[in-house]
């Protein structure tokens, strides 16, 4: 499948004062395959907060949809005094069974809220208008982690419905986000 974004976003929200969350409500529908979210400098209020995402379908609003996920990350610290790392990162990824828990999937971890503290990635989700399989989404990221040193993170999963999801959300695991912005591009 040739990957051609847009010229234009079909949907950015930028933030320059905190806010809880950063919901995309409209415009995720059959027109595209796939779609992906871009995040920019994305800057929590507190240090040591996960940003992660949650879907929905249109027929509630309650983001608990089960996914299953992993989580792998390679990190290096700014002193050069901690070994470079790559592996899986227990307890960072998610075994959903049943019912949604509201658990939304860490797009990347224990971000630092300084101004030169911040993440920026793209998630892609896949097919999330399908009303047959169930919907996969991969995500890379990098942020400049609250320890000093810098993480990139690769998250894959899927979400367990096969509804249409037509909105995806953001937020922190705790306080707000300062800062960022979000966008959207469909992909064909």
């Amino acid at each position: 499948m040739a990957k051609t974004l847009i010229s234009t976003p079909l949907n950015i929200t930028t933030s320059d004062t905190a806010v809880s969350t950063v919901s995309i409500t409209s415009g995720i529908d059959s027109t595209y395959p796939v779609y992906e979210f871009h995040y920019v400098n994305i800057n929590p209020e507190t240090a040591g907060v996960s940003f992660g995402f949650q879907v929905e379908t249109g027929t509630d609003s309650d983001y608990d949809h089960p996914m299953t996920t992993t989580y792998f990350q390679a990190s290096h610290d700014e002193a050069d005094s901690y070994t470079p790392a790559f592996g899986y990162s227990t307890g960072n990824d998610q075994a959903t069974a049943g019912d949604g828990n509201g658990v939304f999937s860490k797009l990347c971890k224990e971000m630092g809220e300084g101004s030169d503290e911040c993440a920026s990635g793209i998630l892609t989700l896949y097919d999330p208008s399908s009303t047959t399989y169930v919907k996969h989404f991969v995500n890379t990221s990098n942020n400049y982690q609250s320890s000093d040193y810098s993480m990139s993170a690769y998250t894959a999963g899927y979400i367990n419905i096969t509804a249409a999801i037509t909105r995806v959300q953001f937020k922190m695991s705790s306080d707000t986000i300062e800062s960022g912005t979000i966008k959207m591009f469909g992909v064909s």
